[in-house]
């Protein structure tokens, strides 16, 4: 794309603001996803009582969509993305109550809702706005504190008292909203991204670590009152299998897939375990992508979602504004650890959970949502000012 430097038009001045690093490792991850969705299809669209060009079309038309929803995004300034995700939050919020309520119950849970035919997750929505909204209240607290300090200490601490209250009221809501659905897995990235945010905010360690132990004892409590969390804990922790379906049935064949791929791979659409792995096109393509690709491939993932990660985490060392850093902040971790989670999983690293890897597997809502949080990242993290008149 040539774009003059003297171009100062909407587009010109993006070109040379973005950090087009990062979106150009972004879009690769959604090219790596369309190559996935080609090798899974024939398998996966069976299942779901779809042709496999029906399949493919949805997953192409879903992360088309997404591209061009991440880079529309890019383009809005810092105001409007900060307005939208405070906005976005609360219409996430409620919707993802009514999905409790009015939403179909799959696979026991009540996590979507019907809109104009298709299956919509508001959960996934809600993260990236949480994140940014989250960024808001903290960083106003900091703001107020700031501006009392020469007060005294207890006016300093009164402001952040309440604007951090009002973040922590906001997670408990979601939280219960959340492990009633139950969706115990977006639940741990939402408290791990806030526990995130508040660290780099500058809270006092001793709080973080009370808070930490108050998400342990909340863990433990899930574990004893929860006999779905309970059974895939032990599933994984004690090497339980149940014949023909279980979270250890699908991480055995997701093993197998490994295995079988070596290297290099077994060569595109030439994997065999796919075909006995019912979520190989969601949970576990990262397991199909191994076993078609090889070893080298599923590195090439991992080092691109590390090298987003890293250089957004950069960025941040010479950012000034506190609301841009706690957002990309917690942006950048809920990235990084939701593509942890479905990649540790595929590898029996950690439980099953049914968490999406970022871009490649198949999913509207999963693709559409991390579009929505990857473009106001883009956006928070533009370089603002001058620009430069060197070439290059």
């Amino acid at each position: 794309m040539a774009v003059s430097r003297a171009d100062d038009s909407v587009l010109g001045r993006w070109w040379w603001t973005v950090d087009r690093g990062m979106l150009y490792a972004l879009i690769l991850l959604m090219v790596l996803g369309y190559v996935a969705m080609l090798t899974v299809a024939p398998m996966a669209a069976p299942r779901l009582r779809v042709e496999p060009s029906a399949f493919l079309t949805k997953q192409v038309a879903f992360l088309a969509a997404g591209a061009a929803l991440m880079v529309v995004l890019s383009l809005f300034e810092r105001k409007y993305v900060l307005l939208m995700a405070a906005v976005g939050c609360v219409g996430a919020f409620f919707a993802t109550a009514l999905a409790l309520k009015f939403g179909p119950e799959i696979n026991g849970a009540h996590r979507w809702l019907r809109v104009a035919g298709q299956q919509l997750q508001p959960s996934e929505f809600l993260k990236p706005c949480f994140a940014v909204t989250t960024a808001l209240l903290l960083a106003e607290g900091n703001r107020r504190a700031a501006m009392a300090a020469g007060l005294s200490r207890f006016a300093a601490l009164k402001p952040r008292l309440v604007w951090y209250g009002m973040a922590m009221g906001l997670l408990a809501a979601i939280g219960l909203v959340l492990k009633s659905q139950p969706d115990i897995g977006m639940l741990v990235v939402i408290v791990a991204v806030f526990f995130a945010q508040i660290f780099v905010a500058g809270i006092h360690w001793l709080i973080v670590a009370v808070l930490g132990g108050v998400g342990v004892l909340a863990g433990i409590g899930i574990y004893f009152t929860m006999p779905h969390f309970r059974d895939r804990l032990d599933r994984w922790w004690f090497g339980i299998s149940t014949p023909g379906g279980g979270d250890n049935f699908q991480v055995n064949r997701a093993a197998e897939s490994f295995g079988n791929g070596g290297l290099l791979g077994r060569g595109p659409g030439e994997g065999t375990v796919k075909a006995r792995l019912p979520d190989a096109h969601t949970d576990f393509i990262f397991a199909v992508t191994g076993e078609e690709f090889g070893l080298l491939v599923c590195l090439l993932i991992l080092a691109i979602f590390c090298f987003v990660v890293v250089r957004g985490m950069l960025k941040l060392l010479a950012e000034q504004d506190p609301v841009v850093v706690l957002a990309a902040t917690g942006l950048l971790a809920q990235f990084g650890l939701q593509a942890f989670i479905n990649m540790a999983s595929a590898l029996q690293m950690i439980p099953a959970k049914g968490m999406t890897l970022p871009f490649i597997s198949y999913g509207g809502s999963s693709v559409l949502a991390i579009a929505l949080g990857m473009g106001m990242l883009l956006a928070l993290t533009r370089r603002r000012g001058p620009r430069r008149e060197e070439a290059g």
